[in-house]
């Protein structure tokens, strides 16, 4: 079955936009919103991880149950710091390109999302339509927080 590859693309890329989530809450931890909800966003993400991990078996593909890790995101971003001192207009821009990347990571996740639910639809298989009726949402509410931020971050960084 193909479902299989679907798993592992999604599994993948959840894992990928928890560390981008964590990325920009280490990088930009001095606006404490930020900090905050894209953390609290990566959890949503690790928990798709392990959740895709189960599903895997039933489709025989086997997946990592373990999200991406913190600390490892962390200790690259402590690297990188010095970069971002003392450039602030720089950094303001750093931060409309972050929450792009965001908001299009979490767009082609919803897109795999409603793929899975389409197949699962036809499998007529309930337990994967429940996953995606689980996950999903969180997906639409990372797009959703991202595209939010990047207006309002816009109108800040750009008009004044």
């Amino acid at each position: 079955m193909k479902i299989g590859l679907l798993l592992h693309e999604l599994h993948r890329d959840e894992n990928d936009l928890a560390h981008e989530l964590l990325r920009v809450s280490e990088r930009h931890k001095a606006d404490h919103e930020i900090h905050h909800v894209a953390r609290d966003l990566a959890h949503w993400s690790q928990g798709h991880v392990r959740t895709l991990a189960d599903l895997g078996e039933r489709f025989g593909t086997r997946l990592d149950p373990e999200p991406v890790d913190e600390t490892r995101t962390a200790e690259r971003l402590r690297d990188k710091a010095g970069e971002l001192v003392g450039r602030k207009p720089q950094a303001a821009l750093l931060l409309l390109r972050d929450l792009r990347e965001i908001y299009v990571k979490a767009a082609g996740l919803s897109v795999d999302w409603e793929m899975l639910a389409q197949a699962a639809q036809g499998l007529k298989d309930a337990e994967l339509l429940a996953t995606v009726q689980s996950c999903h949402p969180d997906t639409l509410r990372q797009m959703r927080w991202a595209n939010a931020k990047l207006k309002d971050s816009s109108t800040q960084i750009l008009v004044s």
